[in-house]
C-alpha cells in the first residue's frame, strides 16, 4: 500500500517512463519466483519499490555484472532471543546473510517479562533496516507444568494487535488447551482471527487427527516436523510446512523428501533458534537455501521457498519477488549453488556488502529497569541440590537404583526417556562420569517460589564441572547440568549475581560467563562482545570435556521444555510428554529393566 497520492503518482510516472527511475541496476540475470526462471533486463526503483523490469533509464545505475539478482529472503519463524542480543545486534548479523524481513515470536522474553517483554522487543525493532514482524506468544506460560515469569490471557495479548507489525498468534504449543476448548485458547484463537488472522502452530509429536483439531481450530503452519511423513501429513491437511534449520533441531535434509514440485508453494525456511556465533558462521536462512540446494533441490525452488512463499503465507503482499509493486528487499548472488551474496539492499539502499553491514549506524535501545532484575534466587545449600533415591544392592558392593533419566539425542529438541540403574552413595545420587550420568536442576528465578525440580540427564560427556544458564526454554528458569554439587552451585550464583547469561564452573572456580542482563536472554552489549564472551566459553567447554557432536548449551535449554517429546525437567519435577505429566524420578518396581 503507497504511503501517499504523491509517491503512487511518482512511481506511476517511472514505470511509464515518463520520468527516470531513482534506481536502475543492470545486467543482472534476475530470479523470476512466479516461474522458476532467470529474465534478462533492467530493474527499475523509486521510493523503495520495484517499477519495472525492461528497459529503463535511472539517476542512479548500478551494474550488476552478470550477478544474479533474487529477491531477499524472509525467516517465516524465529526467536531473536535466541541470538542472545537485541533486535539491533541481530539485525547486523543476518543482513549480510541475505535476510531482510523476521517472523519473529517474543515468546521466551514475554515467558519473563510478560507485556513489558513484549514491548521491549517491539520498540527495539523499531525503525531497523530488518523488517521485524511479530507474531503475539500463545501460549506464556506454555503449559501449567512449569513456573513461568508472567501469565498472558487474551486480554493482556489483544491491545498488542493495534501494532501495525503484529501480525498474529504465534506457535501454538498447548494443544490440550485447544482440543479441549479451554475459555482463553478460544478467545486467543478468535482475536486472532479478528485482527489479521495468521495463527502459527507447533505440532510436536501430533498425529493426523490431532492435526485435524489444529487446522479446524484455524492454526496454518507447522515447524516442529522431524521427519517426511509428519510434512507430508501437515501438507495433506493444508498447512504450509516450515523447514527449520536452527542451532539443535537441524530438519532441513530430513524434511526435503516431502517437498515436490508439486507442493513447494506450500513449504519454507525458517531458523526457529539460533545462536549469534552460528549465525554468523553459517548464515541464516541463506544456510537453509544452500543446505537444500546441495540435497538436489532446484535452486530457483528454493529462492522461492525462502522468499515468495513465505511472504505470502504472512500476507506481505509486497514482499518476496523481484517484480513491479514489489519492495525493492533484493540480493546480488555470485551464484545459485553456494548462494555467495554479495550485496544486500533494502527498500532500494544498500544495506550489506560481502558479508558486513554497511546500512546506518544502528543503536541499541535500552531496556526498563525491570528487565534487568530477573534472577530471583534464594540462597542455596548442597542440600539444595541432593537427589534421594533408594538404593538396592545389586552385587560387587555397589548400591544403586532404577530411575527415569532423560537421554540427550543430539542435534535434536527430542529426547529419549530411558530407565537406568544409577549409583546411590548415603542414599542419594551420584553422578557417574564413566557411565556418562549427571545431575540435572531446574530452579524457579521469577517468583521466589523456591522450587527445585531435580532430575538425571545422559548424554553430555561431561568429564569435570558444570554448566548453568537462565536460556532455559519456554519460561526461562534457571538450568544447571553437572558433575558434581560444588561447582553447580557456583555456576548457579554467577548467574545470580550478573543477572542471567550462561555461566561454566570447575573446580569450585567460574571458569566462563555470557552475561545476558536483559530478562536473563539477551546482553545489553553489541555482538562483537558477545563473540568475545562465546569464544571463552566455548573454550571452557573443551576443558570440561562436554561432547562436541552438538551445541551443550542450545541442547541444556531445551531439556527444559516439556511440550517436546520425550522427557524434560520443569521446576515442578520430571515431566513425561507421553503422559503430559509429572513422574517421579525413581521408577516403581514393577517397572525397572
Amino acid at each position: 500500500m503507497r504511503s501517499n497520492k504523491e509517491q503512487l503518482e511518482r512511481a506511476i510516472r517511472a514505470a511509464s517512463k515518463r520520468q527516470a527511475a531513482e534506481l536502475v541496476i543492470r545486467n543482472a540475470k534476475i530470479v523470476d519466483v512466479f516461474n522458476l526462471e532467470i529474465l534478462s533486463g533492467d530493474v527499475a526503483i523509486t521510493d523503495g519499490r520495484i517499477v519495472g523490469i525492461g528497459s529503463y533509464e535511472g539517476e542512479q545505475i548500478i551494474d550488476a555484472g552478470g550477478k544474479y539478482l533474487a529477491p531477499a529472503f524472509i525467516d517465516a519463524h524465529v526467536h531473536i532471543e535466541s541470538s542472545m542480543v537485541t533486535p539491533a545486534e541481530f539485525a547486523r548479523a543476518v543482513l549480510p546473510h541475505g535476510v531482510t524481513t523476521v517472523i519473529t515470536d517474543p515468546h521466551e522474553i514475554a515467558n519473563v517479562s510478560g507485556e513489558r517483554g513484549i514491548q521491549y522487543m517491539l520498540d527495539a525493532s523499531e525503525e531497523l533496516p530488518l523488517d521485524v514482524r511479530v507474531m503475539l506468544p500463545s501460549c506464556v506460560p506454555a503449559t501449567p507444568f512449569e513456573h513461568a515469569g508472567a501469565v498472558l490471557g487474551a486480554d493482556k495479548l489483544k491491545p498488542f494487535y493495534n501494532h501495525p507489525r503484529v501480525l498474529g498468534l504465534a506457535e501454538v504449543m498447548d494443544y490440550p488447551s485447544v482440543a479441549n476448548g479451554e475459555d482463553d485458547m478460544m478467545n486467543k484463537l478468535v482475536d486472532a482471527s479478528l485482527h489479521r488472522g495468521q495463527i502459527d502452530g507447533h505440532g510436536a509429536g501430533l498425529d493426523g487427527e490431532a492435526i485435524n483439531v489444529y487446522r479446524t481450530a484455524g492454526i496454518v503452519t507447522d515447524h516442529e516436523c522431524v521427519n517426511a511423513e509428519e510434512a507430508k501429513e501437515r501438507l495433506r491437511r493444508g498447512m504450509y510446512l516450515m523447514l527449520r534449520e536452527g542451532s539443535v533441531a537441524k530438519d532441513v535434509k530430513a524434511l526435503l523428501p516431502a517437498v515436490t514440485p508439486h507442493n513447494a508453494r506450500r513449504c519454507m525456511f525458517c531458523t526457529d533458534d539460533k545462536h549469534l556465533d552460528e549465525l554468523l558462521d553459517e548464515g541464516s536462512v541463506d544456510h537453509n537455501v544452500r543446505l537444500a540446494v546441495a540435497e538436489g533441490l532446484d535452486p530457483l525452488m528454493a529462492i522461492q521457498m525462502a522468499s515468495l512463499n513465505a511472504a505470502e503465507c504472512f500476507g506481505m503482499k509486497h514482499k518476496g519477488a523481484v517484480a513491479p509493486g514489489y519492495d525493492a528487499d533484493l540480493l546480488l548472488l555470485d551464484d545459485l549453488e553456494q548462494l555467495h551474496v554479495r550485496q544486500v539492499y533494502r527498500l532500494g539502499e544498500l544495506i550489506a556488502e560481502d558479508g558486513k553491514y554497511v546500512g546506518p549506524e544502528l543503536h541499541i535501545v535500552a531496556p526498563p529497569k525491570e528487565l534487568l532484575q530477573s534472577v530471583v534466587l534464594p540462597h542455596l545449600e548442597a542440600s539444595d541440590l541432593h537427589i534421594p533415591l533408594k538404593g538396592e544392592h545389586r552385587g560387587n558392593g555397589i548400591v544403586e537404583a532404577c530411575c527415569h533419566v532423560i537421554g540427550i539425542i543430539p542435534n535434536s529438541l527430542i529426547t529419549k526417556h530411558q530407565l537406568e540403574w544409577v549409583q546411590v552413595e548415603h542414599e542419594r545420587f551420584v553422578p557417574s562420569l564413566s557411565s556418562d550420568l549427571l545431575k540435572m536442576a531446574v530452579l524457579e528465578r521469577h517468583h521466589h517460589t523456591n522450587h527445585i525440580g531435580l532430575g538425571i540427564v545422559h548424554g553430555f560427556g561431561m568429564k569435570r564441572g558444570a554448566i548453568a544458564s537462565t536460556v532455559a526454554h519456554d519460561s526461562h528458569n534457571l538450568v544447571v547440568a553437572g558433575t558434581n554439587d560444588e561447582d553447580m552451585l557456583v555456576a548457579i550464583e554467577a548467574l545470580k549475581q550478573s543477572g542471567g547469561g550462561l555461566a561454566i564452573a570447575c573446580g569450585g572456580k567460574l571458569l566462563a560467563t555470557v552475561n545476558l542482563t536483559i530478562s536473563g536472554l539477551l546482553s545489553a552489549e553489541r555482538y562483537e562482545r558477545v563473540l568475545e564472551q562465546l569464544d571463552k566459553l566455548h573454550q571452557a567447554l573443551k576443558e570440561i570435556g562436554v561432547s562436541e557432536a552438538f551445541h551443550p548449551f542450545v541442547t541444556l535449554s531445551f531439556l527444559c521444555l516439556p511440550v517436546i517429546p520425550e522427557l524434560k525437567l520443569t521446576d515442578m519435577g520430571l515431566f513425561d510428554f507421553s503422559t503430559f505429566s509429572h513422574i517421579p524420578l525413581q521408577v516403581e518396581e514393577g517397572e525397572k529393566k
